[in-house]
Parts: C-alpha cells; sequence; structure tokens
C-alpha cells in the first residue's frame, strides 16, 4: 500500500512539473541577421589546439624541435582510433 501511495505521489508531482514547464516555453521566433552573424560567429570558434601546426611525421618534428629548441609532445595510443575498445 505504501508503495502504492509512492508512486502516486511521485506521478502526481511529475505532472505538475509538466505543467510549469509548459508555461516558461516560448514559441521560437525568427532571429535578426545581426543575432545569426553573433551566433554563428560563437559557434565556429576555434579552439587553440586547433590552431597547432601538429606535425604527423616524427623525423620532421625532432629536426624543427632542434632547430626552434623546444620539446616535442607525444601523443601515442594503441587500440582503436576513436577510443572505442
Amino acid at each position: 500500500m505504501a508503495r502504492m501511495l509512492l508512486i502516486w505521489i511521485v506521478a502526481w508531482s511529475g505532472t505538475l512539473a509538466w505543467g510549469q514547464d509548459k508555461k516558461t516555453v516560448t514559441e521560437p521566433g525568427a532571429i535578426t541577421a545581426e543575432e545569426f552573424r553573433s551566433l554563428h560567429s560563437e559557434l565556429c570558434k576555434r579552439d587553440k589546439w586547433e590552431t597547432v601546426a601538429w606535425r604527423t611525421d616524427l623525423h620532421e618534428a625532432r629536426a624543427a624541435s632542434v632547430k626552434e629548441k623546444k620539446p616535442i609532445f607525444i601523443w601515442a595510443m594503441d587500440g582503436q582510433t576513436l577510443g572505442c575498445t
């Protein structure tokens, strides 16, 4: 009996929350060209790691490291390329 009462209370409180969400939802509207440009520039930002000139040839990277007096960062992994092992 207590379990049924608990299930009923949870279901009833869920319907209250569902009704409240409907009140706060606004209808989507058209955006201006300026808003589009602003959103587009925000979404198309590049992360810092994407701006690095990554090298895939170890010998080329070693030569550049010696020439520029900078360390080498090596990312090595084993397994499936997407990490789904």
